[in-house]
């Protein structure tokens, strides 16, 4: 066996009152791919720190080719052939992608005015963007470029660095399944060519896919590591927090209501061809499922008001109601969590206390003037009941973890007694503890009376969530399951156009059809 690259001998990192990093040990061969997994605060990014040199640990050494030394700094860290992939890209939209993969480093003519030699920036680019297969060039600017395409390009500039270990943080958490198929296949090329790569991601499938080995932190400590052919799903979970797969999914306490909301023939703006019917019954949780680009998120934002309907019609508790608005559809009790958090559902400069009144401050007025008291009282009153990890509610919601932001996207709709709760992809980049208290939520939810729709294209979440399943197909629902019928064939075979073929009874009200 090749000897390790990389060491991380006993590493431990204590701040005043917290030891972020306990006793850690991680080694990484030439040519492996390392799988790093944990929940959020298990120390996986304390662990990155001290790895690209941004932290110094407080014991413990690092060894490097064998060579030992107790730090390493920014620089030491590049030099040895270290770079990093961040969740959060880094690139400016403003430049090509030449410019972005060697900014700060380019090529230079000489002379007196010591001109960027464009044409050698473009030529030293062109054989990593080949080695990448990548669709686009060294002069297509980065403002025009998809997410997938920006990602390539943030490892384009790790391999520019000549890099012999990439660390990929999330990489895949905005991108689509085929997408994300082209990113493995990289990083299979990148085992090949010899590059380690430690690949950091909540989405377990992925990691079970491209990983040699895995590793696996909780409270600052390795407490678990599977070798290949140990690696399987619930095995991981089980490291990570410490209970079984099943204990994450909470069952309903009873049966469906009566329906809450109808929706009868609606036509969306991205397919304005095709009707879709559905129920939403209090205390369900109905689970939307289909393949991306099927209609599901465009459907969401129809009945929340954010998109006109082309057509149909939406009755709440059995009267027709108008929803051209989001400010309608709150009038009604219907409430949006969207799939974008940080875009979509989040003042993230403002305070967590802001946040969260910022839909209803009527509430907090006195005449013309907002209660700052009452507004604190309530977000408090939210933080303890959805146990948003933080000291303070006058936090900037931006400088919380992913699973936090989600429930201060809860917390304002819930402050506000909904009737209807819609979930677009409610665990995207959460980790598994989190996901865990934002199931128990949408259980309690249901349980109390709403009506639960959770968008999600994570199939195991549907089936494990659901009450019932809904599948889209190109902008129309393929058919309903019952929870007897749930399994991953049904669903994908309806998701990819299939008929339904295990005589699910359906009422006229739950048809979906193709439009007249």
């Amino acid at each position: 066996m090749d000897k390790p690259f990389l060491e991380l001998v006993d590493i431990t990192k204590v701040y005043p009152g917290v030891t972020a990093l306990d006793g850690v040990n991680l080694a990484v061969r030439p040519g492996e791919v390392v799988g790093l997994i944990g929940e959020n605060g298990a120390g996986k990014s304390s662990l990155m720190k001290v790895l690209g040199g941004v932290t110094t640990p407080t014991s413990g050494h690092i060894r490097v080719d064998g060579a030992e030394r107790a730090s390493l700094s920014v620089s030491a860290a590049i030099a040895a052939g270290i770079a990093f992939v961040h969740q959060e890209l880094n690139l400016f939209e403003n430049l090509d992608v030449a410019a972005n993969v060697f900014i700060g480093r380019e090529p230079r003519r000489g002379g007196l005015l010591n001109l960027v030699d464009r044409r050698k920036l473009n030529a030293d680019v062109k054989p990593l963007l080949d080695r990448l297969q990548v669709d686009f060039r060294p002069d297509t600017m980065v403002a025009d470029m998809s997410i997938a395409q920006r990602q390539q390009l943030e490892i384009a500039k790790a391999l520019s660095l000549n890099s012999r270990l990439v660390i990929m943080d999330e990489p895949t958490s905005s991108l689509t399944l085929t997408e994300t198929e082209r990113l493995l296949d990289i990083i299979a090329g990148l085992k090949a060519d010899g590059v380690s790569v430690i690949f950091i991601s909540h989405r377990l499938g992925e990691v079970q896919t491209c990983a040699d080995r895995v590793v696996v932190l909780r409270d600052g400590k390795v407490v678990g590591e599977l070798a290949r052919n140990e690696i399987a799903h619930d095995r991981m979970i089980r490291l990570m927090i410490g209970r079984d797969l099943k204990s994450l999914y909470v069952p309903p306490s009873g049966p469906p209501g009566e329906g809450v909301i109808d929706i009868v023939d609606a036509q969306t703006q991205a397919y304005p061809d095709r009707r879709v019917s559905l129920t939403l019954r209090r205390g369900e949780i109905l689970g939307l499922a289909g393949l991306v680009g099927s209609g599901r998120t465009e459907l969401a934002r129809a009945v929340f008001g954010i998109d006109r309907l082309g057509g149909g019609r939406i009755r709440v508790d059995g009267k027709e109601t108008a929803v051209r608005t989001p400010a309608e559809a709150i009038a009604n009790g219907v409430y949006l969590v969207p799939e974008d958090r940080k875009q979509s559902g989040l003042l993230l400069d403002f305070a967590i206390v802001d946040n969260i009144s910022l839909p209803d401050l009527g509430s907090y007025a006195r005449g013309s003037i907002i209660s700052r008291g009452r507004e604190k009282a309530n977000a408090e009153s939210q933080r303890k009941r959805l146990n948003i990890r933080t000291p303070d509610v006058t936090t900037a919601v931006g400088s919380l973890s992913g699973g936090n932001q989600q429930k201060v996207v809860l917390a304002k709709w819930l402050s506000m007694k909904p009737r209807v709760m819609i979930f677009d992809e409610p665990t995207r980049g959460i980790d598994v503890g989190a996901k865990k208290e934002i199931y128990d939520m949408m259980r309690a939810l249901a349980d109390s009376g709403v009506a639960v729709l959770m968008i999600s294209s994570d199939m195991e979440e549907v089936i494990g969530v659901s009450d019932r399943i809904a599948v889209m197909h190109e902008g129309a629902i393929g058919g309903f399951l019952d929870r007897k019928d749930f399994s991953e064939h049904n669903v994908l075979h309806l998701a990819v156009g299939g008929t339904a073929h295990w005589n699910e009874p359906q009422s006229a009200s739950l048809q979906s059809r193709a439009g007249a």
